[in-house]
């Protein structure tokens, strides 16, 4: 059998806020959820479960490959609502994208403060 990953669970302050934070960015549909998690599913099939642990959050990373059609308009939807970004992950570059490894990407954080990147070009 191959490896493939299937499912992270992403702590959230509001569980649904950040489903629907990334269902909207990522133009993705409503996924079945259940128990602790609303979920969202990517198209190739990878669940992200968010949950309210009762703990406090600890910062992670995501990095997302899109498409350069879909990096516009999420990209378009971050500026409009007035989410602070990056060119660079140090966030060093306010206001910014960056277009290293042949693509484009860009940095912010999701509604419970995790680091989140999109990208349009694999870094290998």
């Amino acid at each position: 059998m191959t490896v493939t990953f299937n499912h992270t669970i992403i702590a959230s302050k509001d569980r649904h806020e950040s489903a629907g934070f990334f269902r909207q960015l990522l133009e993705l549909p409503e996924a079945p959820s259940w128990g602790p998690f609303t979920n969202v599913q990517l198209s190739d099939g990878v669940l992200l479960q968010f949950a309210e642990p009762p703990v406090d959050i600890q910062m992670q990373h995501y990095a997302f490959l899109v498409d350069d059609e879909l990096f516009d308009r999420a990209y378009r939807r971050l500026r409009d609502q007035g989410v602070e970004h990056w060119a660079d992950p140090r966030m060093q570059r306010p206001g910014e994208i960056n277009d290293e490894h042949g693509g484009r990407g860009v940095y912010f954080k999701d509604p419970a403060g995790h680091a989140i990147e999109l990208i349009t070009r694999p870094y290998l």
